[in-house]
């Protein structure tokens, strides 16, 4: 109501500094650390499916996907997981498997080195981590809160719940130092809250022992204030913007500052999170779902139109379903077997009816009394059952003449066709 204000010069806002500790001790859980927890889960979830599915493509066509039930169980999880050290031994036979395969495992390629960097990272590189990343654990645990006298931030601490008798005042930088070293259980503070530009100034001096947490409420900054109506404000903002855009406010930090300013800003990515999320990772594992989709639905397709005669016929639909389970699960023969086998269809179909058995004059004689049963003039024109030559159909040696049935009492050989 009474003063205009100029443009910020600087940005604000109500930050923390709290201690930091070294990480000490590895965890004895520390492998589990280079992925989040949705990470791991979704990893696993496609092991399983990508498992599955190369499963179905080989079911019916590779013998190692075959067997008991457990066994085939153990052939999904097994195959799918030792993908992850390439230490599966089962080939693959149809293209569809190999398709899924080749994604599936430059996927894996992919997660395996990022984890094993990231692993890496941790194991090697000291770990600075804040004592505290949350002023509402303070208030609740009852800590004690450093705050600069006559600053606006003791309005916004009781606001957030905090007890007045918990509250520290401190008035200079040392004060700031000495009462964050020795800790809230040793008459000093857990954290000291202030306006951001105050807090830097303590960060130039002692960036390697604490660090920056928030922001925990923002603010406009700070700007130059005039009487209302004042015709200054808007030159001095116009003059503000200048420098502001240019690299001389840079400078001007740095003076102020010094380059340890630059620590504590390096450090703030220590603050967020070491462990790799499913972001990162998104478009990686939607490649490997959609190509294992998509190798699934065309062999459904495939298999389906094959047995569409099935899915065609008038039989009740749980007929149907169990037709088609009882088809997948037999084993498919592949086109070569299929070929052989009908080939030798063939040749044993001509054998049969090509086939002849020669047999001798000696063999083959027969009597003047046999011969008279099918002779012209007795009137006989078929011979009795049981006879020699109801069994036997006599053919032609002549291959030139067209073939039929015949007899011929003075020819020297025989060929005898059976019935």
């Amino acid at each position: 109501e009474y003063v205009d204000f100029t443009l910020p010069y600087t940005e604000s806002g109500v930050f923390m500094i709290v201690p930091i500790k070294g990480d000490g001790q590895k965890s004895a859980w520390i492998f589990l650390k280079p992925l989040k927890t949705e990470l791991w889960i979704t990893i696993g979830a496609f092991f399983l499916y990508t498992g599955i599915v190369i499963w179905v493509l080989e079911h019916r066509v590779n013998k190692k996907f075959r067997g008991p039930p457990s066994k085939q169980v153990g052939m999904i999880l097994w195959f799918s997981f030792s993908t992850m050290v390439y230490a599966h031994r089962e080939k693959v036979i149809s293209n569809l498997s190999r398709f899924v395969l080749i994604i599936w495992i430059f996927a894996v390629l992919v997660l395996s080195s990022s984890y094993t960097a990231n692993l890496t990272s941790l194991l090697t590189v000291q770990q600075l981590q804040p004592t505290v990343t949350n002023i509402s654990a303070l208030i609740r645990n009852g800590e004690h809160i450093g705050y600069q006298d006559g600053s606006f931030v003791l309005d916004l601490l009781k606001g957030l719940g905090a007890q007045e008798s918990k509250l520290i005042v401190l008035n200079t930088l040392e004060e700031f130092e000495e009462k964050l070293s020795k800790g809230s259980n040793n008459d000093g503070v857990s954290a000291i809250v202030d306006e951001l530009p105050y807090l830097r100034l303590v960060l130039a001096k002692h960036c390697s022992k604490y660090k920056l947490v928030g922001p925990t409420n923002k603010t406009a900054g700070f700007g130059f204030a005039f009487p209302k109506g004042s015709p200054l404000v808007p030159d001095v903002s116009r003059a503000v913007l200048s420098v502001t855009e240019s690299s001389d406010l840079t400078l001007i930090r740095k003076k102020w500052f010094g380059d340890r300013d630059k620590c504590s800003e390096d450090d703030e990515t220590t603050l967020t999170s070491n462990s790799l999320a499913l972001d990162s990772f998104r478009g990686l594992f939607l490649i490997a779902a959609l190509s294992s989709t998509a190798a699934l639905f065309i062999f459904l397709i495939n298999f389906f139109y094959e047995n569409r005669h099935i899915l065609a016929s008038q039989q009740p639909v749980k007929k149907k379903v169990a037709a088609i389970a009882k088809t997948f699960d037999e084993m498919k023969e592949d086109a070569q077997e299929a070929a052989k086998k009908e080939k030798s269809k063939e040749e044993e179909i001509e054998m049969a009816a090509g086939g002849a058995i020669h047999l001798t004059p000696g063999a083959t004689s027969f009597s003047n009394h046999e011969e008279q049963l099918f002779s012209p003039d007795e009137g006989s024109s078929s011979p009795e059952p049981g006879s020699l030559y109801h069994a036997w159909t006599v053919i032609g040696i002549n291959e030139d003449r067209p073939r039929k049935n015949f007899l011929h009492s003075n020819s020297d050989s025989f060929l005898y066709d059976k019935i």
